[in-house]
């Protein structure tokens, strides 16, 4: 993959959040995150480590049972195992990057899809 920018890869959905893939092995999974005001990703908990580097915006990133207030240039890792979720505040746009190790499963993102379905930042 070629040097990129958050700018370069912006791409908001009005309907849900939206990610631009940046890179991705066996190993690794890189992406932009992109969430309009109030738009989420639900707390879900894959075997994958993930760090997210919040770029613009403000909202809260869930790890396990603490919400932390996140703002530009804050980092929040979050082990593997643990839930974790990103919700952007109702009054402003959210833009993140997000590396997971090892990139998760199709299945361990089905409380997501359920999340989104039902319009939960918390399914459980």
């Amino acid at each position: 993959m070629p040097k990129t920018t958050i700018e370069a890869e912006r791409a908001f959905d009005d309907e849900q959040f939206a990610t631009s893939g940046v890179f991705q092995s066996d190993r690794m999974k890189v992406v932009c995150g992109y969430f309009e005001p109030g738009q989420f990703i639900p707390v879900h908990a894959p075997g994958s480590d993930v760090m997210i580097h919040i770029k613009s915006g403000t909202g809260v990133v869930r790890e396990g049972p603490t919400e932390h207030e996140v703002s530009p240039g804050d980092i929040v890792v979050v082990p593997a195992d643990t839930d974790r979720g990103i919700k952007a505040d109702d009054d402003t746009r959210l833009e993140a990057v997000l590396v997971t190790a090892p990139p998760p499963t199709d299945e361990e993102h089905a409380p997501v899809r359920a999340g989104l379905r039902n319009d939960e930042f918390d399914p459980q």
